[in-house]
């Protein structure tokens, strides 16, 4: 069996793309780092998969593009609260008294943490009052509302983070393994292995979907936000949930990539 050449993704939370640990509203930048089995099959490996991946990485670029300029603009609306008291009182609205809410440093590093039961906001976002800031920090409050109303996607995605974990680091090693010692067998198994990571990401999508959801509703209902203030919410809110989707995509076609790759070399 040919070698396979395993091309290596590696983001670093910085995007509005989800961790592995909680639900998060933050801004990721796709870092991609290419490792080799063979030398003269670099090149062409990394070439293939670029082309494989590019419907991914050009949704995730203009997706960045979006979230970037609609922050920017919502930022600029004003409201009657901060992120944080916008949090708070839809957490109040929802009867949820367990959940505290920190600042935190960083930009956009907001995120709900299940494991502690708090909003950890960062500064922008915990103090700014503007369309901006409390759009995101009722989005995280919407994790915390799915964790205490134990919402199905959720429960089953905070299931899947063990598996993810392990697979999105131990898939690689077996992958390269495999491919040097020409085993299949090895292959297969980390083949499988990152197909728990594209699991993950796709049960993550109505997670992050139903906490903006619950977001919008809940801005209009507590008078927080008119219609105007509303458009630049949903245009954040709305540009960082491509962002999703352009994980979840580059993830789906990562795994395509690798079963075509062993699929054509048996």
């Amino acid at each position: 069996m040919a070698t396979i050449l395993v091309p290596v993704v590696a983001a670093r939370r910085s995007l509005l793309i989800p961790s592995l640990h909680g639900g998060s509203l933050r801004i990721e930048l796709f870092e991609f780092a290419f490792r080799r089995v063979k030398l003269h099959l670099m090149f062409h490996a990394y070439f293939d998969y670029l082309i494989w991946i590019s419907p991914a990485l050009l949704l995730a670029f203009w997706a960045q593009m979006r979230v970037k300029s609609a922050f920017a603009g919502a930022a600029q609306v004003p409201v009657r609260m901060t992120g944080a008291q916008a949090a708070q009182q839809m957490l109040s609205e929802a009867g949820i008294q367990n959940v505290g809410i920190e600042q935190v440093g960083g930009k956009l590093s907001d995120h709900y943490d299940p494991r502690h039961k708090v909003l950890r906001l960062s500064n922008q976002v915990y103090s700014g009052r503007s369309a901006a800031a409390v759009g995101i920090a009722c989005h995280e409050a919407g994790h915390a509302i799915q964790d205490a109303r134990h919402y199905v996607p959720l429960v089953v995605r905070n299931a899947a983070v063990p598996a993810a974990g392990f697979g999105s680091s131990a898939s690689l090693i077996l992958l390269v393994i495999g491919s040097i010692m020409q085993f299949p067998a090895l292959i297969l198994l980390g083949i499988a292995l990152f197909a728990c990571v594209v699991f993950f990401q796709i049960v993550n999508l109505p997670v992050e979907f139903n906490a903006s959801s619950r977001a919008k509703t809940e801005l209009m209902a507590m008078g927080i936000c008119g219609q105007q203030e509303m458009v630049h919410v949903n245009k954040v809110l709305n540009a960082a949930a491509l962002t999703y989707v352009a994980a979840t995509l580059q993830a789906v076609l990562t795994l395509l990539f690798y079963i075509s790759r062993f699929s054509n070399q048996r």
